[in-house]
């Protein structure tokens, strides 16, 4: 299968993103075709004969949940005293969508992802994406233990302030989800619908509690259709906030 070039002309491809993930992360790529795969966007993603899609989609979901894991695991372990409540809201700003993405960016990660020049400014959160789609990939290549060590060492000591974090406010999903823990509130954040089609998708979420559906967001990411339908449902909660 082919992918769309990278932009340096003057070395192979698989070269130059070889020296990027070198240059950024300090290693080499075994399998370079799932760091390929990672930076490549849906939208410049190419169809198999099969029929399957190939973009980073998958990588970036095998990705979300390493990430998810290995930062619970250093912050359960350096907050010791702490409740599930205070877990879940340090996690959330972590690998918040706007924190991801703002990472991506100091990292340079958007210099790699294959994107379509016309979808620029419809996909706000694909350097996030990219970055987790690229911890699938090292997970896939490296295994459990380097991803981890890369995560930690790399990542979250270099480019996070753990202890200035915890003084910063939340995001919206992280309050449901904090307020769901404690009254005791099954919490569910449902895909019903996608409007549009090809790089102008959106997708709406409904924001469900008890089986009750409280609100809804729509936008071109799931998790920011789930962040809007977040803010919505808490300042219904809550609205001597609004």
């Amino acid at each position: 299968m082919n992918f769309p070039a990278f932009r340096s002309t003057r070395q192979n491809p698989d070269k130059t993103l070889s020296n990027a993930i070198k240059n950024i992360f300090g290693f080499r790529p075994g399998n370079i075709f799932l760091y390929k795969l990672a930076f490549l966007h849906r939208s410049a993603g190419q169809e198999a004969a099969n029929g399957t899609r190939i973009n980073n989609e998958r990588l970036e979901f095998l990705g979300d949940a390493i990430l998810d894991a290995v930062i619970a695991d250093y912050l359960f372990k350096k907050f010791p005293v702490e409740d599930e409540g205070f877990l879940t809201e340090m996690r959330s700003k972590i690998v918040s969508r706007v924190q991801l993405n703002k990472l991506s960016q100091k990292l340079g990660l958007e210099h790699l992802v294959q994107l379509d020049p016309a979808a620029n400014g419809v996909f706000r959160s694909y350097k996030g994406d990219a970055f987790e789609a690229f911890i699938g990939a090292v997970y896939l290549d490296k295994g459990y233990m380097f991803s981890r060590r890369l995560i930690i060492d790399r990542i979250l000591h270099q480019y996070y302030d753990v202890e200035e974090l915890v003084k910063q406010e939340l995001n919206y999903k992280s309050r449901i989800i904090e307020w769901a823990q404690k009254e005791k509130k099954n919490i569910q954040f449902v895909v019903v619908d996608e409007v549009g089609s090809g790089y102008k998708k959106q997708y709406v979420v409904e924001l469900v509690v008890d089986n009750v559906v409280v609100d809804r967001g729509r936008d071109y990411s799931i998790k920011g259709a789930e962040q809007i339908a977040s803010e919505k449902a808490w300042l219904k909660i809550n609205p001597e906030n609004s």
